[in-house]
């Protein structure tokens, strides 16, 4: 948008007296930071409307995304540069002597997601409104974040993350959209006077949903899409009274995202989040459809709704519910409309990751879900077992074995179903859902994850930015392809030397926070050795430990190492995930020890970058000079740091796993590290037996043996735990196994880095091959060949053409 750096100032002052009745002098960098994004708001307020309207006029097919979590980041800065105001702003601030950096620190990060899946389900909608996609993000309004993360004694230890204690200025209420959400009780269905079956319920515990919106602004297009979150409220009535029992049932379904679910209430709250956000959305999905519609037979032409993950799985039975119960359509035409408009993305190749419910439990939760349900079994296995056989169709019916099966259910439910990388999509199909790719093959796709580069280059990496512009101009910004322009300047010293520069620059601010969160000063010339992502056994953060106690040993030996090492983690564990919080506790003792020991000096550090979210990764992420993606063969489904952090240039040390098959497609073995089991030699690996590993490689042994020596402090019981998981009960992720591999990888590292000219030309590389994978092409991707929605700004189409 064109606006003035005069307009801006001019808004600015007339907002701050609006909102507080000060001069802008007077005001807290807290009140700087809420006038400032009201203004921004209004900036784009009347495209939100527009673009709304636009859609209803043009009678456009609208995608909604169901997930559990989404995780935006700070919306300002984001904001700001999609709208093309990010330097007027700026320079007006600085006119009034206020400095933008300081006031964006005191946006909250939003506490709606947790990981990968949120992330990715915030990229997508980003990608979507500036490909010019009407899609909508639909979930729920957490109170308070996942938990923040602190350390005490090492402790992973669990505190409020209070993020909307001050309110969140992105947001608007519209509570004249609110939606009942029925749970428990008693549901029968009793014929009415026109023939119709009506479900009648009695002793259901009622709760509101009311959405609160928040605008997704499209890069430089005009474009402002929804993502709708639901809070939960009791019923209202002038006669209403409610005991304080009562009220907290109500906030405990969106108090906080994924709550402990190693018991039977947690989860049943879980549960009831997951209806929660669901019923909420199918409703007003359907409402806002027949506000515009006679007729209910087109809803699969104008309508898609996305599954992301199992979690909203529950969105097949509840809009067969609206349709049959409020709508009075049959099963038949009902189910014909949902398969129509429903689509399923799995991404797990966990089994224990693929949700199940205790049937007694979920039909007194949810009884008319349940009976739907029951319904979708029985039709499903009366149609396929003619055809498939009854061991086939019972073994991937969505009931079975006293559970009802939610990833069963969206494959059963939906019209198409995908993977998010080549190698997870052929794994679904081979073992994961084998069974129901045999009945629905043609439903199978894959849809590998991408990410976007307005956040993890331009709002990240601005210094890598601004050089990629002067050398390819910034077209990418727009088609991010593009930047595979940059190779040719591989050879060219001016832009070695630059590319370094703006990589030192990053490590420097890291290093400066770094020493300011936790007073530790790190060597800036030394390899920074990066492993964030969710603390999670398969994620093998353990075999990253395994090295650094080798690093240690072998200088307390008395050797020195090839290069400096600072390895830099950042992850959260599942608070009730043990074993996870042991690594955390684990690796902390081993900073604390290295850390401080004079003998080690400069030669090697260890960081734990506590609360990680998305500032900080934006943080991290520039600055790393490896990438570590070393989860075991077959379990990641698809990753997204690995492809952030190849787009701002570090060098990726990875297993053929998830997307980073497909960057070593792109990139080849000269510019990715590649070892250890691929996915076949686990599947065929019958005979592990990782003691004799133990007993035989002298180097494995000494270094598991630290964890129960003494050689490392602080850890007795968590040293213990963890050298039994190896040795005792046979190391289920193959560490030990892939250790020489990712040791000699490691060395492979050292050499290369040690070559500075041919580690630029990698960094540049890697930067140009990187983007293939921008979340535009994968929501475009996601628009052509599974909604058939239209595209206004199709860059990723034409990409999907080409490729």
């Amino acid at each position: 948008m064109d606006i003035t750096e005069e307009k801006f100032v001019e808004d600015y002052k007339t907002k701050m007296l609006e909102m507080y009745s000060i001069d802008d002098a007077d005001a807290s960098r807290a009140q700087q930071y809420r006038v400032l994004a009201s203004v921004v708001r209004d900036y784009y307020a009347q495209n939100w409307r527009n673009t709304l309207l636009k859609y209803q006029q043009n009678d456009r097919k609208q995608v909604y995304y169901f997930s559990i979590e989404f995780l935006p980041g700070r919306f300002l800065t984001q904001n700001m540069l999609n709208l093309g105001i990010s330097e007027v702003v700026k320079s007006g601030l600085a006119k009034m002597g206020l400095d933008f950096d300081k006031i964006a620190q005191h946006e909250p990060e939003p506490g709606l997601g947790n990981g990968g899946l949120g992330r990715l389900a915030s990229e997508f909608l980003d990608s979507a409104a500036s490909e010019g996609i009407a899609m909508h993000g639909n979930g729920i309004r957490y109170q308070y974040g996942l938990f923040k993360q602190e350390f005490i004694n090492g402790y992973q230890v669990e505190l409020l993350d209070d993020w909307l204690r001050n309110g969140n200025i992105w947001e608007v209420r519209r509570e004249n959209r609110a939606c009942i959400v029925h749970f428990g009780g008693n549901v029968w269905l009793k014929e009415d006077s026109l023939g119709h079956f009506r479900a009648m319920y009695e002793n259901t515990e009622d709760v509101i949903a009311v959405p609160y919106d928040i605008g997704i602004v499209g890069y430089r297009n005009g474009t402002v899409n929804n993502l709708r979150l639901w809070s939960a409220e009791l019923p209202y009535n002038e006669h209403s009274r409610y005991t304080l029992a009562e009220k907290s049932r109500v906030n405990d379904i969106i108090e906080i995202l994924y709550p402990d679910d190693s018991n039977y209430e947690g989860r049943l709250l879980r549960l009831k989040q997951e209806y929660f956000f669901v019923s909420a959305g199918v409703q007003s999905i359907v409402r806002s459809y027949r506000k515009h519609h006679r007729n209910l037979n087109r809803l699969g032409q104008r309508i898609a709704i996305h599954i992301n993950d199992t979690h909203p799985a529950m969105a097949v039975a509840e809009l067969m519910r609206v349709l049959m119960d409020e709508e009075f359509l049959s099963w038949e035409k009902a189910w014909n409309i949902t398969n129509q408009v429903m689509s399923y993305t799995n991404h797990t190749l966990l089994s224990e990751a693929l949700e199940t419910w205790p049937e007694d439990m979920f039909a007194q939760t949810v009884p008319r879900i349940y009976q739907i349900i029951k319904e979708i079994d029985r039709r499903f296995k009366e149609l396929m077992i003619p055809i498939h056989g009854a061991d086939l169709v019972n073994s991937v019916a969505p009931l079975g074995n006293g559970q009802v099966r939610m990833a069963y259910l969206a494959v059963i439910g939906s019209h198409s179903v995908n993977g998010v990388a080549k190698i997870h999509t052929d794994l679904l199909t081979t073992s994961v859902l084998n069974g129901l790719y045999k009945i629905f093959p043609e439903r199978f796709n894959n849809k590998t994850n991408g990410v976007t580069f307005r956040r993890w280059l331009q709002v990240a990496n601005p210094g890598l930015t601004t050089l990629l512009d002067d050398k390819i101009g910034n077209n990418w910004h727009r088609d991010p392809n593009l930047l595979k322009g940059f190779n040719i300047f591989d050879k060219d010293k001016d832009t070695l030397d630059a590319v370094a520069r703006v990589k030192h620059d990053n490590k420097t601010a890291l290093a400066d926070f770094i020493s300011e969160t936790l007073r530790t000063k790190v060597n800036t010339h030394a390899i920074f050795d990066v492993q964030i992502k969710r603390l999670h056994a398969y994620k093998r953060q353990l075999l990253h430990v395994m090295y650094i106690i080798d690093e240690y040993l072998q200088i307390k030996a008395g050797h020195k190492l090839a290069n400096p090492r600072v390895h830099i983690f950042a992850a959260k564990a599942a608070p009730s995930y043990y074993y996870a919080k042991e690594i955390i506790k684990i690796i902390n003792e081993l900073a604390n020890q290295i850390n401080h020991d004079p003998v080690v000096k400069d030669q090697l550090k260890v960081i734990f970058i506590p609360n990680y979210g998305v500032s900080i990764a934006e943080k991290i992420i520039p600055a790393a000079d490896v990438s570590e993606q070393i989860s075991l063969a077959g379990k990641e489904a698809s990753g997204t740091s690995n492809m952030k952090l190849m787009a701002n240039g570090a060098v990726t040390l990875a297993t053929l796993d998830g997307a980073n098959i497909e960057m070593h497609d792109s990139l080849g073995d000269d510019d990715m590290v590649i070892f250890g089991l691929t996915v076949p030699e686990v599947e065929n690996y019958h005979d592990y037996h990782s003691a004799d590993i133990y007993n035989k490689d002298v180097r494995i042994k000494r270094i598991l043996d630290a964890f129960i020596d003494g050689t490392l402090k602080n850890i007795e019981t968590e040293g213990r735990d963890i050298f039994n998981s190896l040795v005792q009960y046979n190391d289920q992720y193959f560490l030990l196994a892939d250790y020489e591999s990712y040791a000699k990888a490691q060395d492979r590292i050292d050499k290369l880095y040690q070559d500075r000219t041919r580690w630029h030309q990698m960094i540049i590389h890697n930067i140009a091959a990187s983007g293939r994978f921008s979340s535009d092409y994968t929501i475009a991707r996601y628009a052509e060949n599974i909604w058939q929605v239209d595209i206004d700004n199709p860059v990723g189409s034409k990409f999907n053409e080409q490729n």
